[in-house]
């Protein structure tokens, strides 16, 4: 599980929540909240 705020590395990450999908396309990339509801734990894809 990955959390907002935190860098995790390049992927694609899953909203726990609603499962909107953001990717981080660099290593030191922060984790934003996610962009549809606010949600701040997501999962590894």
């Amino acid at each position: 599980m990955a959390e907002a705020t935190t860098r995790p590395g390049k992927g694609t990450y899953k909203c726990k929540n609603c499962g909107t999908e953001v990717t981080l396309d660099d290593q030191g990339d922060q984790l934003p909240p996610c962009p549809s509801c606010g949600n701040k734990y997501f999962d590894e894809v």
